[in-house]
């Protein structure tokens, strides 16, 4: 998978089908690193949507960035799907629809936000908990001001 210019320097791949999010799992966070682990569901038009496991990730070495995680189960490879994009592309479709290149967010109500992921391979479509996106990008900028 490639990344376009929004996108900051990184490995960037993606999973084919759509997926949305739901509560979170509990996270981890050291005086430099913030790792959340969410329930995502993936959106299609299959009538029973699939919770998936997707981890968050924030490193202050690039404090720009954030990183969301798919397991290997979704993937061809059978390798986990890490994407990244910026964090103020994520904290910006929170609150209005947002993106132009391969990934894109937008609020879906007062409850969900949807990450668009666009690859060669197809379009994911993952649905989250507007809350655990909001808690993620909150911590973020909590590792990044202890610095």
């Amino acid at each position: 998978m490639s990344a376009t210019a929004e996108n900051p320097p990184g490995r960037t791949a993606g999973a084919a089908g759509t997926a949305t999010a739901t509560a979170p799992a509990p996270s981890a966070a050291t005086a430099s690193a913030v790792e959340m682990r969410v329930r995502a569901r993936v959106i299609s038009d299959d009538p029973l949507y699939r919770a998936i496991p997707v981890a968050l990730r924030f490193t202050a070495a690039e404090p720009l960035a954030v990183r969301v995680v798919f397991p290997a189960e979704l993937s061809p490879e059978d390798t986990d799907n890490e994407w990244v994009f910026p964090r103020a592309l994520l904290e910006a479709g929170l609150l209005a629809p947002t993106g132009t290149g391969d990934v894109r967010v937008w609020p879906c109500g007062r409850v969900q936000a949807v990450v668009e992921f666009h690859s060669p391979e197809g379009v994911a479509v993952i649905q989250f908990d507007i809350a655990a996106l909001r808690r993620f990008v909150r911590r973020t900028y909590a590792v990044t001001a202890t610095r």
